[in-house]
């Protein structure tokens, strides 16, 4: 029986993208790995799940000798949950997710199908990394963000996560001689400025693209913002507990039972 950690990889971008190819390789070096990704691009879903419809999971070829891989027709919460309970054969020691293509810092995390599917990991208990790139092309190159992955990936294996907590790592697109360190952040407040740009279709029916711009309102050094503008790989620790706990004194203060 293999003593290496079993390690479960997951994306939202599909199970073709380059960057979870890129993710299966760095995780083949350090343990046994099991891929159940999406069969298509799943960005933006957040924490949907399948309800309305039936789930599918397909064995394909690896791409390593050490990987076993599983496409799935759910989101990358699904599969976190196929895999876990249909799959596997015993917990997994460690869950990444990624290398997504694009930012998941700041008010990203909420959209995010690639940090989603390692909350549900979290949720279950098991150590999770949501790991992405600041770079949306399909053709991004990863080869500066191996080692970082890798290192991360160790560090949470060997020294465990506090109970309830993921990661969410971001990595600039910079070459690696230009990537200043690791800083531990916060979560920057920002928001997007959405435009839909409307259009009709042949029969005059209105349609919509949902376009926009990330806008930064969050110029503190202690932010995951920052780290990046500033060629630094940014970690936040994020609960999947979304309780203001510091104001439920004040709530409590409001006459809610008075008739």
């Amino acid at each position: 029986m293999s003593k290496k950690p079993l390690i479960l990889v997951t994306n939202d971008d599909g199970i073709t993208a380059p960057g979870i190819r890129v993710l299966i390789e760095v995780m083949s070096s350090i343990g046994d790995v099991v891929v159940v990704a999406p069969n298509s691009p799943q960005s933006g879903m957040g924490h949907a799940i399948t309800l309305d419809s039936t789930l599918h999971i397909e064995r394909i070829n690896p791409t390593s000798e050490t990987a076993v891989e599983y496409s799935c027709s759910g989101t990358p919460a699904d599969c976190v949950k196929l895999g876990i309970r249909e799959i596997l054969d015993r917990r997994p020691d460690l869950c990444v997710s990624g290398i997504n293509h694009g930012s998941n810092a700041s008010i990203n995390v909420i959209y995010s199908g690639t940090m989603s599917a390692a909350l549900e990991a979290g949720i279950e208990g098991i150590p999770a990394i949501g790991f992405s790139l600041l770079d949306y092309k399909w053709s991004a190159n990863f080869d500066a963000a191996k080692p970082f992955v890798k290192t991360i990936a160790e560090n949470v294996l060997k020294n465990g996560l506090p109970k309830d907590v993921v990661l969410n790592v971001n990595i600039p697109n910079v070459e690696k001689n230009n990537i200043k360190g690791i800083k531990v952040c916060r979560q920057a407040k920002g928001n997007w400025e959405e435009v839909f740009d409307k259009r009709k279709n042949p029969q005059g029916k209105d349609y919509y693209w949902l376009s926009g711009k990330f806008v930064n309102l969050d110029n503190k050094e202690d932010t995951d913002e920052w780290a990046l503008e500033n060629n630094y790989i940014s970690i936040v620790p994020t609960l999947f507990d979304l309780t203001a706990h510091k104001h439920i004194e004040f709530l409590n203060t409001w006459n809610l039972n008075d008739e």
